[in-house]
Parts: structure tokens; sequence; C-alpha cells
């Protein structure tokens, strides 16, 4: 998806992991503590399978249960175990996961991939079909919807105006951007997610790092930018 006849450059890679998605029918009760986000795990534990529990989430019937190497088979992933794994990274005072029937499974690649340039002559790319993010920076959508922003500005003024100057920048204005999230999302991924055969070498790197983002002002201000959006693009009126 997203290779074209014509385009100059494919950039693709797999960062070697990947995640085991699931989805469940909730039971009846309380579903306060249920996530579509990646799973993790406390400090203690992180060092073995995940990462510290995001601060508050909402109900929803999506699960991440953990990472695991991009040629997982399902097969060992029954759902004693991604309970177990769940349960595992939940295990903080005040969190708790209400156990449900698992009704689908999915091993998800966190892989990065971008096209450029993202036009070739009167075809616009946008989307998954010009750049894919993993899912931990929660990018995707996000640089997908900039990209139309971009691209509607770009039309009005060539429908409208007769002018081709945004159409002609189209690659380039919205390229600064899905490399600049292309990094943040790997950045994000390698920081999160245990690499398969990772050493305790590339462990301790891991934690100096997240250990930097949770204590330095500085660097959560860094990653706040990069969340919330760097250089937003707003439609032209």
């Amino acid at each position: 998806m997203g290779r074209i006849a014509g385009m100059a450059a494919n950039s693709d890679r797999n960062s070697g992991l990947a995640a085991v998605s699931s989805a469940t029918v909730a039971p009846s009760g309380d579903m306060r503590r249920r996530t579509s986000l990646p799973c993790n795990i406390s400090r203690a534990a992180w060092a073995d399978s995940g990462v510290r529990p995001p601060d508050d989430v909402a109900a929803t019937e999506s699960v991440t249960a953990t990472t695991s190497a991009p040629d997982e088979s399902l097969d060992r992933w029954p759902d004693d175990r991604i309970w177990a794994e769940l349960q595992k990274r939940f295990a903080l005072d005040g969190w708790s996961v209400s156990e449900g029937p698992i009704t689908d499974k999915s091993v998800t690649a966190m892989r990065s991939f971008v096209a450029a340039p993202m036009r070739h002559g009167r075809l616009f790319l946008a989307g998954d079909a010009a750049h894919i993010v993993p899912p931990t920076g929660a990018k995707g959508l996000n640089l997908a919807l900039s990209d139309v922003v971009v691209l509607a500005n770009a039309l009005r003024a060539l429908l409208k105006e007769g002018s081709w100057k945004l159409a002609d920048a189209y690659s380039d204005t919205c390229l600064r951007r899905v490399w600049r999230c292309t990094h943040f999302s790997w950045w994000m991924t390698s920081m999160l997610h245990v690499t398969p055969g990772s050493d305790a070498f590339e462990s301790q790197l891991q934690l100096a790092q997240l250990s930097y983002v949770t204590s330095s002002r500085a660097a959560a201000l860094s990653l706040a930018e990069n969340y919330s959006g760097y250089e937003p693009v707003r439609f032209e009126l």
C-alpha cells in the first residue's frame, strides 16, 4: 500500500516488534479500567515485559495485550495468557482488569513506512497510502488528517484562484511533519517496548531514557509538544 510507480524513494523499516491485540466483549460491571492504549506495566516489572501504565483510560472494548516478535503465532496466545499479561501490566494499587471472552486476536507489526515524494503529477498521496507509523505515538490518524488539511488548502487555491503554488509545495509541506512524527513514533516505540532478543545493556538504555523523560521538565515538554502535534496545520477559509 502506498507503493506507486514513479515514486523517487520509499523508506520501509520494521522495528522487530509487534503487538498482540485482542477484542473482548465486556462483562457486566465496572469498565473504568479498560483501555485501548498499549497495556503497560509497573516500573518494577518493566525490564521483563513492558512499560509504565497510563494515568487514566477510557472505557472501550479493545485492548492491546503485550509486545511480541513480528512473526509470533497466535497459537502461542490463548486467552488465559493474554489475560495473565494484562493482569501483570495493571498490577498496581487502584487498578484492575475485568476479564471477559475474547472474540478476536491479531498481531500488529510495529513498522514505519514513508513514500516520498507524496505527489506524482496530478496524483496526491495522503494518510496510510503515503506513510505508516507504529501505534505507539498515536500519530496515524493525526498525520492523515493533517495531510487532508494541507491538500484541501492546495485544492482550494488551485480551483478558486488557479494557483499551483500550494499544490506544488504539498509533498515538501507534508513530509516535514511526516518525518518528524515518524521519528517520534520510532522513539516512543524504542523507549516503551522491549525488543525481542535485547540484552541487559539495551534494557538499561531504555530505562535511562524513560527515567529522563519522567524526571526532566524539558524532556517532558518536548514529548508533550510532539504528542499534541508539532507544527499544527489549519484550513485556509
